[in-house]
């Protein structure tokens, strides 16, 4: 089983940024694609981006699009998601989860598997 654990969040002002972080300490993560989603109180989770293991194939949900920027480190076996231009409807928990990420369609928690514990990310004044 994979243990996944995200890092990064926080409480930030709409326009501000956050980058969040996912690690898999003693798993050899660079051989997986990763998933990042949120999930807003009251909402169902919902894909927000995606990055194959070589990093060749990147995935954005349109809300984020042009804002967050997913990338990953094989050597230090990490994931990250920089989300720039935060605005209040960012707000949620987010969580990087192991599966496969897709390029023509969207990023959905089905594909997934293992998951981390979430990170709550808050965005207001």
């Amino acid at each position: 089983q994979v243990h996944l654990v995200d890092s990064g969040g926080g409480l930030v002002q709409p326009g501000g940024s956050l980058r969040l972080s996912c690690a898999a300490p003693g798993f050899t993560l660079e051989y997986y694609d990763i998933g990042w989603f949120r999930q807003a109180p009251g909402k169902e989770r919902e894909g927000v981006s995606c990055i194959s293991s070589s990093g060749e194939r990147i995935n954005y949900a349109d809300s984020v699009k042009g804002r967050f920027a997913v990338s990953r480190d094989n050597v230090a076996r990490t994931v990250f998601l920089q989300m720039n231009s935060l605005k209040p409807e960012d707000t949620a928990v987010y969580y990087c989860a192991t599966g496969v990420c897709h390029t023509i369609t969207e990023v959905v928690p089905e594909e997934y598997d293992y998951w981390s514990q979430g990170s709550e990310v808050t965005v207001s004044s």
